[in-house]
């Protein structure tokens, strides 16, 4: 959510932010909202004041009545000031974070901006297979018995591909808690105020979330839904952050907006396994951290040894909670192009504003923190890389050398 101030001060820069977005709202509007509960908190205070005053000295009869009309006077201001605060959050909860000032205009994927590409595709002697096909001779994935099961978008990983999951896993674990992130397995159902505090309630963002309606709880779809909202209504002392985090759990998703997208296969599903970095920071120390958390992501790619490409997302591609987002996309062989394997977002002050989560600062009051997160591993999209782009003219695939402690001394399939 953004400071309200800045709509007194400067609406220009939120019709400037919502434009680039290809956004819709009344700016105008939310002004004289905000406009209209700042006057009448003033109002209430004063009335308060006043009361507080006349009710340290002893007062005739007359005195007293009008007294006890003032005090009913300020209960209906007060009712007035909480209904323009609920209508004013709501509006407020409409609008999508501000955009850091490199964020590129676009509309969409086609307009983002690629910073470098890592690594060479691999050129094939032979007749490349798709993920799939190498899948279906090597007994790892079975998609037809998992749609009897559950529906179509749900799939069953065996013998070798669950191993690579659980191996991908635990290479990038590795990675984070060498470098000092506190593991974590986080709830994967969460309450309303939790998904609404990490802003994935709003803007049709909701369609792609499984709801339980008679507990009133939420499926998350990443890790970062249930780690954000581990701090909520607390102050952090200053100097413990930056707090780092990095959670496992299975996520959820509807797909609800991607109808006829990659509906075979195991790219885009509704229920997948997710290793996510989560760190929260100074607004001073964030700008570093998101590099650094896309360092960590690099690391892992080139680990693998896969030819990836770093990606920044334009205006109107940026999900609302975020300022500024880096994408690694993964050279997909059968496909002929990368696809988005990692991303990692800056949410600045957006979250923690919802959560109110803030940090003591040195000179003793409170600020709000900077919430930051970041992939390590959406299990599938890797896996699939490793598949097509270590297959062999054989029929095996090359495993790559940093997961093989974990495969029990495997270094290929078949």
């Amino acid at each position: 959510m953004l400071d309200p101030n800045i709509i007194r001060a400067n609406p220009e820069l939120i019709e400037k932010t919502l434009k680039r977005r290809g956004w819709q709202a009344d700016v105008r509007r939310l002004q004289a909202l905000h406009e209209q509960y700042r006057r009448t908190l003033q109002s209430v205070e004063k009335s308060r004041a006043e009361i507080k005053e006349r009710s340290k000295t002893k007062t005739a009869e007359a005195n007293l009545k009008i007294l006890r009309a003032d005090k009913m006077q300020l209960k209906k201001k007060e009712k007035t000031l909480e209904r323009l605060k609920i209508e004013l959050e709501a509006a407020l909860k409409e609008l999508p974070n501000l955009l850091k000032d490199d964020v590129p205009d676009g509309r969409g994927e086609s307009d983002n901006i690629v910073l470098r590409t890592v690594g060479e595709p691999p050129r094939f002697s032979f007749s490349a297979k798709d993920y799939l096909t190498i899948a279906a001779k090597h007994d790892l994935i079975d998609l037809e018995r998992a749609a009897k099961v559950s529906g179509s978008r749900f799939y069953y990983l065996k013998n070798e591909a669950a191993l690579l999951s659980l191996a991908l896993v635990h290479y990038g674990l590795d990675i984070a808690i060498s470098e000092g992130f506190a593991p974590v397995l986080p709830p994967v159902l969460i309450g309303e105020e939790a998904m609404s505090g990490m802003g994935y309630l709003e803007h049709g963002e909701d369609k792609e979330i499984y709801h339980l309606p008679k507990d009133n709880l939420y499926l998350v779809g990443t890790s970062e839904q249930s780690i954000g909202p581990m701090h909520m209504g607390e102050i952090i002392d200053g100097a413990r952050l930056p707090l780092r985090y990095v959670a496992f759990s299975t996520c959820f998703r509807r797909e609800a907006g991607s109808y006829g997208k990659d509906t075979k296969g195991i790219l885009r599903v509704h229920q997948f396994d997710k290793l996510e970095m989560f760190s929260i920071t100074t607004p001073e120390q964030s700008e570093q951290e998101h590099e650094y958390l896309l360092s960590l992501q690099e690391k892992f790619v080139k680990g693998l040894g896969l030819p990836y490409r770093v990606v920044k997302l334009c205006a109107g591609d940026l999900g609302g909670p975020s300022a500024r987002t880096y994408d690694i996309e993964t050279w997909i062989p059968s496909q002929g192009r990368y696809r988005e394997t990692h991303s990692t977002s800056t949410t600045t002050d957006f979250q923690s504003r919802r959560l109110h989560i803030r940090y003591r600062q040195t000179g003793g009051s409170a600020a709000l923190v900077h919430m930051l997160n970041g992939t390590m591993a959406a299990v599938n999209r890797p896996l699939i890389a490793i598949l097509e782009c270590g297959q062999r003219a054989d029929g095996t695939v090359d495993l790559p050398p940093v997961l093989q402690p974990y495969l029990f001394g495997k270094t290929r399939i078949g």
